[in-house]
């Protein structure tokens, strides 16, 4: 893996192995140059007798030797140092880059724990006014310029979707007082108040889940308690026993009850319905479903398979995100693309996950994984 510290660490190796190999080249030069300029004087002494000439020369000749034995044991010596230093400049410049980094390091790790739902934290980096300092200082801005943004979003989402329901309100009485009016009602008056009403319901809903998505997704969970996401899946199933019945859907359910998680029922209970609502509603006359509620490897799982035709796999890994549907045949009963969004917030803010995936055979599959709670935790009058 190609990090800064790796490459932080090539680098003064390799720094420091130029500058050692020309400073040994360097000492070399100058060993070589220091024998021949001691040997040349030598050669002024051939007028001398030739007793005395040849007893210099014999001499010379035994210093050139030395001179050229302790060049070589020079040159060896400093490789063989050159050699270990470069060992050590390994592990001196893995230790330095991760020194020098460690500011950054820190800061990543600061970065990587703040999530929207504590976006008032602050990196505060302290230490010199310098490059690093600079940068924690950058993200600090972006940080507060972002829990800005998430706030008004909140406010607008809340406020638009509270404002809203005033006049949706007003809309459904006056169509109960003008249908409410002595005398007889036109039929097609009664047909439009009618489709009124449906129309109305399904703006309800749909800021319903508004609120519900923008609290799961940017709002603290409070009322956190022991609650038994199979006793929930059961109930959601039992009531919506006459949908079930009206499409003679099978459904093959393996639920257990000690399946526990810790979070807000309220929430929870929104999560499953909607999982079982998306396989019901999007499932086909005489379909079936299966539906698991089990400890599984220290989570919680829920799991839901419908046996519908083949999906689009592409199409299928969207429905987590808002607004996304899977054609007109999969919307006929009604919906407005917020079902599974919301589950996959709930999921996420209570530390779990959402998987759809398209089943070969066809159909969907449905897997959410919540933190198990241990059976020591559970209360005996958790929800």
């Amino acid at each position: 893996m190609r990090t800064a510290r790796l490459r932080f660490t090539i680098m003064y190796v390799a720094l420091f192995m130029l500058s050692g190999v020309a400073l040994l080249g360097l000492t070399g030069v100058i060993t070589i140059a220091r024998s021949s300029t001691a040997v040349a004087p030598g050669q002024q002494q051939q007028r001398q007798p030739a007793a005395s000439a040849a007893r210099i020369a014999e001499l010379e000749a035994r210093l050139e030797a030395v001179h050229q034995d302790q060049a070589r044991q020079l040159l060896g010596g400093s490789a063989i140092a050159l050699t270990v230093m470069g060992a050590a400049s390994v592990l001196l410049g893995r230790s330095v880059a991760g020194r020098v980094l460690r500011p950054l390091r820190t800061i990543t790790a600061a970065t990587r724990r703040i999530t929207a739902d504590n976006l008032h934290e602050r990196l505060a980096a302290a230490g010199p006014d310098d490059e690093v300092k600079a940068l924690a200082d950058t993200i600090d801005e972006l940080l507060e310029r972002l829990e800005q943004a998430f706030a008004a979003q909140r406010r607008f989402v809340a406020n638009a979707s509270h404002e809203l329901r005033t006049p949706l309100a007003t809309m459904r009485a006056s169509l109960d007082v003008a249908l409410a009016k002595p005398g007889p009602v036109p039929p097609q008056t009664v047909a439009l108040a009618d489709r009124l009403r449906t129309e109305l319901s399904r703006i309800e809903e749909l800021l319903g889940g508004f609120l519900t998505l923008a609290r799961a997704q940017h709002s603290a969970l409070t009322d956190r308690a022991p609650v038994s996401l199979g006793a929930l899946v059961a109930e959601a199933v039992s009531a919506r026993a006459a949908d079930i019945e009206a499409k003679r859907l099978t459904v093959h359910a393996d639920v257990r009850r000690d399946t526990w998680t810790d979070g807000n029922a309220t929430l929870l209970t929104q999560m499953t319905g909607n999982v079982i609502d998306n396989a019901v509603i999007h499932n086909v006359p005489d379909g079936w479903i299966r539906v698991v509620a089990a400890p599984e490897t220290g989570t919680a799982l829920l799991s839901v398979e419908t046996g519908d035709p083949p999906l689009d796999p592409e199409q299928v890994a969207r429905l987590g995100q808002p607004f996304q549907r899977l054609g007109v045949e999969r919307t006929a009963g009604g919906g407005a693309g917020l079902g599974l969004s919301i589950v996959a917030a709930i999921a996420a803010a209570h530390g779990g996950t959402l998987v759809l995936r398209a089943r070969p055979e066809g159909g969907l599959h449905v897997a959410i994984r919540l933190p198990l709670m241990p059976s020591a935790r559970r209360d005996d009058g958790a929800a």
